[in-house]
């Protein structure tokens, strides 16, 4: 095990970007025992998404590289929009990912005593100060970046009067909005954010964890380096957006002064994927107005839809591996992780055969009660999955596409008088079209070529089209959830004054209900991955029931969707 991990931290290394330059300098220099230490601090407020996914990778995956250690640590310091259903679900996508804080799970809430206690202790010093002002008023006079701040009426107010306040706010006396409590920093900084931040707010509203006990909670920006620096956090990872707020976060650090110990915030640019919707607010209005079916709807990018959808941990791991980090914000384009799932499936995903849009084909020449059970390859990229049997009979399903009554020239699949071959099976040739009373198709005769068995001739005679098949009487009826992009517009938040929703895509989803698959997906359970060949890669949804299984497609076998879309 050891010697597997020294290689993986060395192919790591291969890929050293800036964020191991900085940890590598660090380290060289001595600096806080030479430890690596990050975590990964989620609100929850909502579901993780790809996004997030991204920074757990990055966060874990450090600390694993440089044999450190990771810990998870919720900021739950926002009450009103908190909920356990959250945490719940924020920590089984960080297991599922395939990774682990042991013994490391903090919340913000956990140091709600201390970080009260360091308010008092800047108010003491002179630091800190309880405003009046509404919220609006104080933003006004903040200034613009060009424009210095102008100080508030209460900047000067006494020490003892700011304590009794502080406290009066914490005992509940004062009504949302009535008061703030602000750090006393510089009004003419150029960063606005060091223009007397509000640090601590008035809320009356009930905590997942610590209940009613507290009416004044910290902001994010006073909290979570403070929860870094008491955790013994070494490299606090974020996104690009905290970089002009990491001088406010080492000033709170300095005001600690308990030791030389301190973290460094370093910051990397965030996930954006084209066709795909990111924020956490937008995600929410999809839920709570039903455009999907829940935060786990398979077309959503939550690490929860992607895991119903047939995503693979290892597919998800592999993506972020291949975008890397960077300093500038740019756009993933969604087919990159489309290959990534596509790629991991094709080596590991057992294969089947399904017809999802059935026609019903009758082998004249075979015998009517026969059942033949033929050899199959479990996934030709694994030999080691070995083979299993599956049951030919007197009538099978085809794909309707598979049949053309009056083919073109190029189409060499099935059609009157054509042979073509049925997968591990034989050769058979159409003799017969039958339709309804509306001369619609419902059916094909054909006779089979007993000596061509496992698709072979002995003649050496040549065909130029292979079919998948499934058994009328032995396959398994089935529901197929064919899932498409959310979204049809590559930037569909990025449209001034169109509301997002304008650009749904009205065939993300299609409820295939009339499907047939081989009777070896019986002993399937939900999220087993299957190649349904020809069609695409699908897992078994957690719908499924032995009467009725559900399958939804994770991807086609090609990306063939942007052609689609510029045809259109």
């Amino acid at each position: 095990m050891a010697e597997n991990n020294t290689a993986a931290n060395a192919e790591a290394k291969k890929k050293a970007n800036f964020i191991h330059m900085q940890i590598d300098a660090d380290l060289a220099a001595g600096k806080n025992d030479k430890r690596v230490h990050t975590r990964f601090p989620p609100e929850p407020n909502g579901y993780l998404h790809i996004g997030h996914a991204k920074s757990i990778c990055l966060n874990f995956g450090l600390a694993q590289q440089y044999g450190g250690k990771t810990n998870l640590r919720f900021d739950d310091t926002n009450p009103s929009k908190e909920e356990t259903e959250y945490v719940e679900s924020i920590m089984e996508d960080v297991r599922w990912l395939g990774f682990d804080w042991d013994d490391r799970l903090y919340y913000a809430s956990d140091f709600f005593p201390k970080l009260y206690a360091f308010a008092i202790q800047l108010i003491k010093e002179g630091k800190a100060y309880v405003d009046d002002q509404d919220a609006e008023t104080i933003s006004a006079q903040k200034g613009t970046p060009q424009k210095p701040g102008m100080e508030s009426p209460f900047r000067s107010r006494p020490v003892e009067e700011n304590l009794d306040l502080f406290e009066r706010m914490a005992a509940g006396e004062f009504n949302e909005g009535e008061k703030v409590l602000r750090a006393k920093i510089d009004m003419t900084s150029p960063n606005m954010h060091m223009r007397d931040p509000i640090i601590y707010r008035i809320m009356k509203a009930h905590h997942h964890r610590t209940g009613d006990k507290w009416c004044v909670y910290p902001m994010y920006d006073f909290a979570h380096g403070q929860c870094d620096y008491w955790e013994g956090i070494t490299h606090s990872i974020c996104t690009l957006e905290f970089e002009v707020h990491r001088p406010l976060y080492d000033w709170f650090i300095d005001q600690l002064k308990d030791s030389d110990y301190r973290p460094r915030q370093i910051e990397f640019a965030r996930l954006n994927l084209t066709y795909t919707v990111m924020s956490k607010r937008k995600l929410l209005e999809l839920v709570k107005d039903k455009h999907v079916n829940g935060w786990d709807d398979p077309r959503m990018p939550t690490i929860s839809g992607l895991r119903r959808r047939g995503y693979t941990p290892e597919s998800i791991r592999n993506f972020s591996d291949k975008i890397g980090v960077t300093k500038v914000d740019g756009t993933i384009d969604v087919s990159l992780l489309e290959f990534s799932v596509r790629e991991h499936l094709n080596k590991t995903a057992q294969r089947v055969m399904g017809v999802i849009n059935p026609l019903k084909v009758v082998i004249t020449n075979y015998p009517e009660d026969q059942v033949e059970q033929l050899g199959a390859i479990n996934n030709p990229e694994d030999e080691s999955a070995g083979t299993r049997q599956v049951p030919f009979t007197r009538e099978l399903y085809i794909e309707r596409d598979d049949f053309m009554e009056d083919p073109p020239r190029k189409f060499f699949r099935l059609g009157p008088g054509r042979e073509v071959r049925l997968r591990y099976a034989y050769f058979v040739t159409c003799t017969d079209v039958i339709k309804d009373e509306n001369g619609e198709i419902v059916e094909l005769h054909c006779t089979y070529d007993p000596a061509s068995k496992g698709g072979n001739s002995p003649d050496g005679r040549k065909v130029k089209a292979t079919l998948h098949w499934v058994s009328a009487t032995e396959g398994v009826k089935s529901e197929v959830r064919l899932y498409d992009r959310l979204f049809n517009d590559e930037e569909p938040d990025g449209h001034k004054d169109v509301d997002f929703k304008e650009f749904m895509n009205p065939d993300s989803l299609q409820v295939l209900t009339d499907c047939y698959l081989e009777p070896f997906i019986k002993d399937s359970k939900p999220l087993d991955h299957f190649q349904f060949e020809r069609l695409g890669y699908f897992n078994m949804d957690p719908d499924s029931t032995p009467e009725k299984p559900v399958f939804n497609r994770t991807v086609a076998l090609k990306d063939s969707w942007v052609k689609a879309q510029n045809k259109e």
